[in-house]
């Protein structure tokens, strides 16, 4: 073990420390606190040195994996460059140093922002309005149907309490219509990996309250039968959800809102570059078609007549789902982000995502699986190796990329298939960077067949082996002492 790999615990040594306070100015011996309040033992901190702290959590930082590191073709999930000049926005301190109960009048820059942005989404998405309080996109989903609820019950529809969900949605989907109290009913996806329409047409009746779709879908491809989908909902008197986790590959080119979509939300933390992963923070606005706007949630900011800004409620609201109005900067530096991407450059995101992601697909597809044949949108999915004859899994060319200074697909998802490998580049990646990754792909692929058992012990070069993930998950070690 290198000395700087060895947890704080252990590089301390008794007497050391990184900085002492000065004398107090009152010259009292219990710095005013009186001794109910005080400790009747030390706590059990580390005694190291200043350059040892900033040495050993600079080293721990180097250990993880991130966007700013290295290629990172997490599919589903459009792990896309974050500019710096956001985060420099983001600090600025008229932003980064309001407090949420100050009074409007002190913020109207702020609530500016908001709105601003709010309409931007709108136009680009093909909704009238937006709601950006909530903290993630499985946040918004939850909200975006508790609309559907709201909506159905004003109308004293209290029949429609079931929602639609393909075999091929993200796992948030019917969590989410669970949560909201909904009933989940399935339908299946067709070879070619979109919707069974004729499968959802037997599912239709008055006590559907909307269906759930992403499109392009899981598998990366484009419902084309969408149109035909959102007149057979809404002939049914349902409502379109869509989740715009793939909102990357249509930015600028296809708004959910012209396909008959009703509510939707989008991750500013994937489409609109904000930092993702780590568990936030995150963001997902919730927008609404016209009919449905009196259903959004509070607070939301209008424009007054007289230019100025403020904060409104609704009675017929579906409620206040955030303590004050979302994760801010995540915001900002959303907003940031389509300003410099502007009207015109905005419309090169989706095509040049498309065009990375099929540019790796038709790269390996001799070396990988690929269930489902033609163009794909921002992402597709290989179903393990082509030659299965080593056994060699999904998991083990995952690990092995690792080695090489590549982050991992996401893997095993979607379920329609046993190898799942989904890859989504992004628009971000430069053509040198994806022909890297081709080019190690296709060596891990030889591998698998020279020295099989090189694979399965992957990875060999990174900080952690291969742990047991079931074990680290069912029992995590949270403590030193534990270790």
């Amino acid at each position: 073990m290198k000395y700087y790999d060895k947890l704080i615990f252990e590089l301390s040594s008794p007497g050391r420390c990184g900085y002492s306070l000065p004398e107090n100015r009152w010259g009292t011996s219990t710095d005013g606190l009186p001794d109910r309040l005080r400790r009747k033992d030390a706590p059990a901190l580390p005694q190291v040195s200043e350059p040892d702290v900033v040495r050993h959590y600079t080293n721990l930082s180097q250990m993880n994996f991130g966007v700013d590191s290295g290629f990172y073709p997490l599919g589903s999930c459009t792990m896309k460059y974050n500019p710096k000049v956001n985060e420099e926005v983001a600090s600025l301190p008229g932003f980064a140093s309001l407090h949420p109960l100050q009074p409007e009048w002190t913020a109207q820059g702020a609530l500016k922002l908001y709105y601003d942005l709010s309409r931007a989404l709108s136009t680009l998405t093909g909704m009238a309005e937006f709601s950006l309080n909530q903290f993630a996109g499985a946040h918004g989903e939850l909200t975006g149907l508790m609309i559907m609820r709201q909506y159905h019950r004003l109308r004293g529809d209290d029949r429609r309490t079931r929602v639609i969900v393909p075999d091929s949605a993200h796992g948030t989907n019917p969590a989410s219509a669970a949560v909201c109290g909904l009933s989940v009913v399935q339908v299946r996806s067709l070879e070619d990996g979109t919707i069974d329409v004729e499968a959802l047409k037997g599912l239709l009746d008055d006590t559907v309250a909307g269906i759930m779709m992403t499109n392009p879908n899981t598998l990366g491809l484009f419902e084309t039968h969408v149109k035909e989908i959102a007149e057979l909902v809404h002939g049914c008197g349902g409502l379109l959800y869509y989740d715009g986790a793939n909102m990357n590959a249509l930015l600028g080119q296809v708004r959910p809102g012209d396909m008959g979509f009703d509510i939707m939300h989008l991750n500013l933390h994937k489409t609109f570059s904000t930092p993702h992963g780590g568990g936030g923070p995150g963001a997902g606005p919730v927008g609404v078609v016209p009919a449905l706007a009196h259903c959004l949630p509070y607070p939301r900011v209008i424009r007054r007549p007289d230019g100025r800004y403020a904060l409104m409620t609704d009675k017929d609201s579906c409620g206040r789902i955030s303590g004050f109005m979302g994760n801010f900067g995540v915001l900002l530096k959303a907003y940031a982000y389509i300003l410099m991407l502007g009207k015109q450059n905005v419309r090169n995101v989706g095509p040049y995502a498309v065009l990375a992601a099929n540019y790796i697909k038709e790269s390996l597809k001799d070396c990988y699986k690929l269930p489902v044949k033609g163009l794909c949108k921002h992402e597709f999915v290989f179903d393990g190796l082509a030659d299965t004859s080593s056994g060699v899994t999904t998991l083990d060319v995952a690990k092995r990329l690792l080695d090489y200074g590549f982050h991992a697909p996401t893997i095993y998802f979607p379920l329609l298939f046993h190898q799942s490998m989904m890859i989504e580049p992004t628009e971000t990646e430069s053509k040198e960077t994806l022909d890297a990754f081709i080019g190690v792909m296709r060596k891990i692929a030889e591998e698998a067949k020279s020295d099989p058992e090189l694979l399965r012990s992957a990875p060999h070069n990174t900080p952690v082996g291969r742990p047991d993930e079931t074990a680290a998950a069912t029992h995590p070690v949270l403590k030193y002492e534990d270790m």
